[in-house]
């Protein structure tokens, strides 16, 4: 093998990818919990209004001032309902993790 220990640039740093996606554990469950547990968060922590403007931010693409003109807002509005929104999320995701990053219940039955 060649020694690696001096290689730089592009190639270096695809080896290093390959490396760690090789030697970092499977955390695609935990990845798809979280995923679900935002999602959720989404629907039931964040105002109607901070929900569609971050739908329209993140889910479709649109930058702030096109989301102020389709709306009929400014772009200041935008701006700080999604940053409001944001704020919500990651207070909910942090201070209930414990509750989000448990296993989900069956269909019925409640957590207590």
């Amino acid at each position: 093998m060649a020694n690696i220990r001096y290689k730089r640039g592009a190639a270096y740093a695809a080896d290093m990818a390959v490396y760690a996606r090789e030697m970092a554990e499977d955390n695609t469950r935990q990845l798809d919990r979280l995923r679900e547990n935002l999602a959720r968060a989404l629907r039931q922590d964040v105002t109607d209004r901070q929900r569609q403007y971050l739908q329209l931010y993140y889910d479709q693409g649109l930058n702030m001032p096109q989301i102020a003109r389709r709306l009929g807002v400014n772009k200041s509005t935008v701006s700080r309902t999604i940053k409001r929104g944001e704020a919500r999320l990651r207070r909910c995701l942090r201070y209930g993790a414990d509750n989000l990053l448990e296993e989900p219940c069956p269909e019925g039955r409640r957590r207590r």
